[in-house]
């Protein structure tokens, strides 16, 4: 008897924890006069997008480090993008993930790149270092504005090398002479697999100099004074 006695005082325990668990799950009745709760969506509202500091954290390994080095296709300083204009930034990385510019490890860094990010990362390079716009500089030496009225850089690349005509255009003073010159002479190269840029302009200009001339111009507008900038970063912020 004493035995049957817990077993229902044990069934009778469950049975309240069971309705108490059921009202505590089921919707709650509205109050007289008001409309019933709205359904919850079906699916989770989209979160934040990731930051732009989380998008930049790919660039920062080389293009925030002052004086780092590409060793591969060649070997020459990354350039400075701080400063440089957010449509030419977002040019280039769109030209990298189409094909047009073949340099592997930005390549692999543009493809997955949405328009959105593209954008972000580009708006903020060119403003991470605003500083006084450049000078007036003197007259080129004779032999090298030999060469810059031979390419017409100016005509592009504007005054002092540092207005361009064209947002989509580079801002080129005091940017690093060696990758000027890879850059140029990239140009110049053609069914490479990780060589060479596609541009019908460029071409059309480069293909007039040596690899001595294109060096020389390289270090001229190098020499410049420069609105670009390499803003010493850390990965690990």
């Amino acid at each position: 008897m004493r035995r049957q006695l817990q077993i229902s005082l044990a069934l009778m325990l469950a049975g309240s924890a069971f309705v108490v668990s059921a009202q505590s799950n089921a919707p709650s009745s509205p109050a007289p006069g008001q409309a019933p709760a709205a359904n919850p969506p079906a699916t989770a509202t989209p979160g934040p997008q990731a930051p732009v500091q989380a998008k930049v954290a790919m660039c920062i390994g080389c293009h925030g480090i002052p004086g780092y080095q590409a060793t591969f296709p060649e070997v020459h300083k990354v350039p400075m993008i701080a400063g440089q204009n957010a449509k030419y930034i977002a040019a280039s990385l769109a030209a990298y993930a189409k094909g047009d510019r073949k340099h592997p490890t930005m390549r692999g860094i543009a493809l997955p790149l949405g328009d959105k990010d593209i954008a972000e990362i580009s708006e903020y390079y060119a403003g991470l270092a605003p500083v006084e716009p450049v000078p007036a500089t003197v007259e080129a030496p004779a032999d090298v504005k030999k060469l810059l009225d031979k390419g017409a850089c100016a005509s592009c690349h504007g005054a002092n090398f540092s207005k361009p005509i064209d947002g989509t255009y580079p801002k080129i003073a005091g940017q690093h002479a060696d990758y000027l010159y890879v850059a140029l002479k990239s140009y110049q190269i053609q069914g490479k697999p990780y060589h060479g840029r596609s541009n019908a302009v460029m071409a059309g200009q480069v293909k007039q100099f040596t690899h001595a001339e294109l060096k020389t111009l390289a270090q001229y507008l190098a020499s410049l004074p420069s609105e670009l900038r390499t803003v010493p970063q850390s990965r690990f912020r």
